[in-house]
């Protein structure tokens, strides 16, 4: 096309110099009609939404914003904004092809500029939508796509490169979970990026998760219905501004893992649901495009472009965010097309079951796309059934995520702990049995977000007893988590003993922190992340049986479990640690503990040690095992269990494990108490 320019007057009398938007090509070139045809984009966000860019002109440099949306079954497609005083009559799109795509560049709209797609749909009616592609959203209650331009410099290459170099799966993984908005309210981004980062940084933790951040329209919800899954949470900042806190925790050794939602959506007229006035994201039939238990719409995982929008989106937080993993929600609803339904509200796939076949490929096809075009990250299912071989490759026919959460675990070992301990006997087996099945699949431990809402009560709550006793209960219970197979995760607030139940609407009880008790939990928190990454054996064989053995698993009378995990090696000169824990209420003294081999085993860990305010009764530093075989170890030695308590001891002579040191930073690490101390408030009540 030739180069000109459009003079126009109006009302006002002044002569409107104006470049014409239709002598542009389009943007999109027949490779990438072709992939987005075929659901095969794995870059959908480089071609598709508001990208700025930039032509030369022979009148001059054109600067603008090439606008594109996916919207088969629109009659026509305009893009309005505050660009054209939100009338596209100016602006109609063009539609290449068959392809289902509308596509225009508009010259002179820059970064900032809030956007739509008015959408003429079969039936007549225009509808104003946002961007599904947005990479910006404008802050709730408003609804539109704004446009965006990333200036962000990443200072995070040695993180990246040892990222590629180390497998997540096998190294040290203590998971901090966090709500952005009620960590403490009123932080964005960038005060995150020195209040959280800091605090992380000096309990120990390995990585972060954080709850989505991906855009949703209610503001103290959870942010489980998602309305831009291409933008972070506009109420927080710029995407820069999240940039730039992913960087900072990179530069201070600390990993991001995203909750990520592909299996529903919100229902908000003005976001995904019927976009081109049908049902194109959402399945059609209700019996598998609705979510009853959580009123929102069920992605149509069987129509290849709406698998294509999840699968590059999963790759994009990963590759533009630097994000370092995935944790994909309800992943149990995503596989069974009779999840949340009673008889007759289901249909049954091609062969008659009740599995979910499109949605069993879309996982597989995210987890394979991520794990090839991104080294080093790692995949997390939240999925509570028995379904068989999700962290399998898909190879062999499994999900192929890297991680999943030991649900069973959970529920299993906080129904023991509810108990006082008189009666804990008699429930003895609850915190042995997930043993059995402890490697059949690569599991993580959590203690998330949804045991502590919902009347579920804090985890101290949760523990029977005085105040002491619930203390040393949560204490003797972290001590446990940090010991068994699998990696960890905490929910903030757990971590200095949270009184209250978690409430989105509000901070964390900080000023607990000033009393002694819950800054012993705080200690222990710590120390406990500091000697899990030292020690090789509790984190090095998670996942197969070779890294465990029971000592004792069946002392149901004492409310004793004693077992010894085990790293790379032979003989006396493999790693190990041997875990002793004391669920009864009274303290244990002169009790014959099997050890791997004799020698002075040092006491590095004791969570009745008076520090972390238990009762001080401890085993002086160290025990002597002596040639005496016991529990099917060649040596023993007598041990002191304080009350409700768990000890550690490793062989004098063990060397830290070499691990993956955390990179200098130029600020140094705040005190552990992050904010300052605030009276508790009304919690209102949690929105899912």
């Amino acid at each position: 096309m030739p180069d000109y320019r459009v003079v126009t007057t109006y009302d006002d009398g002044v002569e409107h110099v104006a470049d014409d938007p239709y002598r542009f090509l389009p943007t999109l070139g027949e490779i990438d009609i072709h992939l987005i045809g075929e659901g095969r984009h794995e870059q959908l966000w480089q071609v598709l939404g508001a990208r700025v860019r930039t032509y030369p002109s022979e009148l001059g440099e054109v600067r603008g914003t090439s606008f594109a949306v996916w919207a088969p079954h629109a009659r026509a497609v305009q893009v309005v904004g505050d660009f054209n005083r939100w009338d596209g009559g100016g602006h109609s799109m063009r539609v290449l092809g068959s392809s289902g795509v509308w596509e225009l560049f508009v010259p002179g709209v820059e970064p900032g500029s809030a956007y739509k797609f008015n959408i003429l749909s079969a039936d007549g009616e225009w509808r104003a939508k946002a961007d599904p592609m947005a990479r910006r959203a404008q802050v709730a209650p408003q609804t539109a796509s704004v446009v965006t331009d990333s200036t962000h410099e990443w200072d995070d290459e040695e993180w990246m490169r040892r990222r590629v170099e180390h497998n997540p799966h096998h190294g040290p993984m203590s998971t901090y979970e966090v709500h952005l908005g009620s960590w403490r309210q009123d932080h964005g981004y960038l005060d995150l990026a020195e209040h959280l980062v800091n605090y992380v940084k000096d309990l120990g933790f390995t990585h972060v998760e954080l709850m989505p951040v991906m855009d949703h329209p209610y503001p103290p919800s959870w942010g489980y219905h998602v309305t831009s899954y291409y933008a972070p949470n506009a109420r927080f900042g710029s995407p820069d501004d999240f940039k730039q806190l992913v960087d900072t925790l990179h530069q201070n050794g600390i990993g991001v893992i995203l909750d990520w939602v592909p299996g529903h959506f919100a229902t908000d007229e003005w976001a995904l649901a019927r976009f081109d006035g049908t049902p194109l994201y959402e399945h059609p039939d209700p019996r598998r495009g609705w979510h009853p238990e959580w009123g929102s719409f069920i992605f149509d995982f069987g129509r290849p472009q709406v698998r294509n929008f999840l699968v590059a989106n999963a790759v994009y937080w990963l590759e533009e965010f630097h994000v370092d993993g995935l944790r994909i929600d309800g992943v149990a609803s995503m596989l069974y097309l009779d999840y949340a339904r009673g008889h007759g509200q289901w249909v049954p796939n091609q062969f008659g079951g009740k599995e979910n076949l499109e949605a069993v490929q879309l996982l597989q096809e995210t987890n394979a796309t991520v794990y090839k075009r991104v080294p080093g990250v790692v995949t997390i299912a939240e999925e509570s059934t028995s379904w068989p071989g999700v962290t399998a490759p898909t190879s062999d026919g499994g999900l192929g995520f890297g991680l999943k959460w030991n649900m069973g675990w959970m529920h299993d070992s906080l129904e023991y702990l509810a108990k006082e301990p008189v009666y804990r006997k008699y429930h003895h087996h609850k915190m042995t049995f997930g043993l059995t099945y402890a490697f059949s699949e690569k599991f993580v431990l959590p203690i998330s977000h949804d045991e502590v809402v919902h009347g579920k009560g804090s985890l101290l709550r949760k523990m029977p007893g005085n105040r002491w006793e619930q203390l040393a209960n949560l204490r003797a219970y972290l001590g446990f988590m940090w010991s068994h197979p699998g990696k960890q995760l905490l929910f903030m607030g757990t971590e200095f003993a949270q009184e209250a139940e978690w409430a989105d609407g509000r901070s964390l009880d900080w000023w607990l922190l000033d009393q002694p008790a819950h800054w012993g939990v705080h200690a222990l928190t710590k120390d406990l992340n500091r000697i899990y990454r030292e020690h090789r054996a509790l984190w090095e064989y998670d996942h197969v049986p070779d890294g465990f053995q029971w000592l004792d698993a069946d002392d149901a009378a004492g409310n004793t479990y004693a077992f010894v995990r085990y790293g790379e090696g032979e003989g006396a000169d493999r790693p190990s640690v041997v875990a002793v824990c004391n669920f009864s209420g009274s303290q244990r003294q002169d009790l014959r503990i099997g050890m791997p081999h004799q020698g002075r085993w040092l006491e590095v860990l004791n969570t009745d040690a008076e520090a972390y305010g238990g009762s001080g009764a401890g085993n002086l530093g160290a025990v002597e095992a002596v040639a005496e075989p016991h529990q099917g170890q060649p040596a023993s030695a007598r041990v002191t269990l304080g009350p409700l308590s768990t000890v550690w001891f490793v062989p004098e002579e063990t060397k830290p494990a070499e691990t993956t040191k955390p990179v200098e930073t130029t600020k140094p690490a705040e005190a552990t108490k992050p904010v300052e101390a605030t009276k508790p408030v009304e919690a209102p009540k949690p929105v899912e």
